[in-house]
């Protein structure tokens, strides 16, 4: 196996009874870095401080992403302007904080009748939000609920 030192230092092909005996010598432990890699590669350090390095290394990575979640907002088509207003608000937050956003709009009873005051309501949404996201598809009709999907843009940094 390919042995390198614990200054970084190549120390050459040699047999594991070797390596180990140069790693007790140094007070360290071996470890093998790339077990696919031929011959596999070990290296001389300490164990814990390998761990304990690789750990914070994952979290600094984990700690940068992001994962993108699915938010709802429901709608009736009687909504008022004040109200309207709020929920365009709120679907903007969950835009810019990088999640999608599902408007629902329900209709009860004889609301069903006026379907496109529901579609107008929710382009007039996908129109507001244009600035910071896009409609995946256009609003559709499942059962007694018309929703659309926005997803946040990529083009623009938050």
């Amino acid at each position: 196996m390919r042995v390198i030192g614990p200054n970084s230092e190549q120390l050459g092909v040699l047999m594991l009874r070797r390596a180990i005996e140069l790693a007790q010598e140094h007070g360290l432990d071996l470890v093998e870095v790339a077990p696919t890699a031929t011959p596999p590669v070990c290296r001389i350090i300490d164990y814990s401080k390998y761990k304990y390095d690789q750990e914070k290394k994952e979290r600094r990575i984990k700690k940068n992403q992001h994962v993108m979640h699915l938010k709802q907002i429901r709608l009736k088509p009687n909504i008022g302007d004040g109200d309207y207003k709020i929920k365009v608000k709120q679907a903007r937050t969950f835009l810019e904080k990088k999640d999608k956003v599902k408007i629902n709009m329900f209709f009860r009873g004889r609301e069903m009748m006026h379907k496109d005051l529901g579609e107008k309501i929710l382009t007039r949404v996908i129109a507001d939000l244009l600035e910071c996201g896009q409609a995946e598809k256009n609003p559709s009709m499942e059962g007694r609920v018309m929703s659309v999907v926005i997803s946040p843009s990529a083009s623009k940094p938050y």
